[in-house]
């Protein structure tokens, strides 16, 4: 039976690690994700569950250790932040290329500088390219949902590849929102029991983890990571309707909010998008056709399923949280511009960036965004392809 209650995002997170009772959990306490760390091993101390928690020095040493305890045969989990992520760097593709199915919650936070500890993307969007699965949270809600899931995806014989389980600092990690909760029977049921095919402690089996691979071998590796990322996309969805049965709660690549008939759209990620279902709604009783896509995956990324998505609007705005520093936007907007391309989508684009370093977002704001949208369609009149939303002059 479900349980309403309410807490943050980072509780909801430790919440659902509770739950699931990871073997290890190797971790370094930075803002804003401290609180998971915390709450864990408080969790541990009370004897609530038998996780071995690993302080160390630093996150690198966090991951690190973190790839061990996987290479051994532990289901692993750790949480991080902004550069917390960026000191892991080396290590986080270690264990996206050595397979290992790893969870890691990234509370999301801008990388210096200037130093800033608020919300933005550009820790886990750079490291887009590690090859880590990459999942991301609206609320509080769906940052517990998405933490249940994630070892399901990562385990699977199919893909065998680390997950990030993402969330917006502050703005969902410590605000406070009600949250449905589910019991403690059906999670572990769910989640079901790690049971490794190789491991380093196999006595049977000796195995090498992490060799260096001459220029024979290497390229073979890489392909073989890249395909089981193919692969995840058939995992997420399935692992999403089985979660669906024990919650009633539906998820897949992206969530399409009102757009049936929407000739205007944004596409954006995290928690913005509940203030873009505010100004859509707003501007649905107006008579507007304006709709939302809220990307929930982005690696792998769902281009082809985006594109489509999108076929029948006009005039979509693309918005990234983060800087690319490439002249021409974020990484959302490039790739789902070229997804749109590719697939012959034919609606105007324009990419914003907006929220850095946790500038606020308000409906109005979203509201603004949807009338250039159509006065790009209907009057023709062009923008900035590159803006700053909410940027002061």
């Amino acid at each position: 039976m479900a349980v309403r209650t309410r807490m943050s995002g980072n509780e909801a997170v430790a919440h659902a690690i509770r739950q699931i009772d990871p073997d290890v959990m190797p971790a370094f306490p930075i803002t804003p994700s401290t609180e998971i760390p915390q709450y864990v091993s408080t969790m541990i101390a009370n004897g609530e569950i038998e996780t071995e928690f690993i302080p160390v020095e630093s996150e690198h040493s966090a991951m690190s250790a973190a790839i061990g305890a996987g290479a051994a045969g532990a289901r692993t989990f750790t949480a991080t932040s902004s550069a917390g992520l960026a000191l892991m760097w080396e290590v986080v593709y270690v264990a996206a290329s050595t397979r290992l199915p790893l969870v890691m919650a990234v509370v999301n936070r801008g990388l210096t500088g200037p130093l800033n500890i608020n919300a933005e993307h550009s820790d886990s969007m750079g490291a887009r390219d590690s090859g880590w699965i990459q999942i991301y949270a609206e609320n509080n809600q769906e940052a517990y949902d998405n933490m249940i899931q994630a070892y399901r995806i990562a385990e699977h014989a199919d893909v065998h590849l680390p997950v990030m389980i993402c969330q917006d600092g502050f703005i969902t990690s410590h605000a406070v929102e009600n949250i449905s909760l589910l019991d403690d029977a059906p999670v572990k049921k769910f989640v079901g029991e790690y049971q490794p095919e190789h491991f380093l402690l196999n006595e049977k089996e000796p195995v090498a983890v992490g060799p260096y691979a001459v220029s024979n071998y290497c390229m073979e590796a890489k392909k073989a990571q890249a395909e089981a990322m193919i692969r995840s996309k058939k995992v997420i969805l399935d692992v999403a309707r089985d979660f669906e049965e024990i919650s009633g709660r539906a998820y897949g690549f992206f969530e399409a909010y009102r757009m049936d008939d929407a000739e205007y759209a944004v596409a954006a990620i995290g928690s913005v998008c509940g203030t873009a279902k505010d100004a859509v709604d707003r501007l649905r009783e107006k008579g507007v056709k304006a709709g939302l896509i809220k990307v929930r995956v982005f690696r792998p990324f769902p281009g082809e399923e985006l594109a489509e998505a999108l076929r029948g609007c006009k005039a979509v705005a693309i918005m990234d949280r983060c800087e690319s520093y490439s002249g021409e936007g974020g990484p959302l907007g490039a790739e789902l511009t070229a997804a749109m391309y590719r697939a012959k989508v034919t609606a105007e684009t324009v990419n914003i960036v907006y929220g850095l370093s946790g500038r606020d977002v308000r409906v109005e704001d979203m509201e603004q965004v949807y009338a250039d949208l159509r006065s790009m369609a209907e009057e023709g009149k062009r923008f900035a392809q590159y803006p700053y939303l909410g940027l002061r002059e």
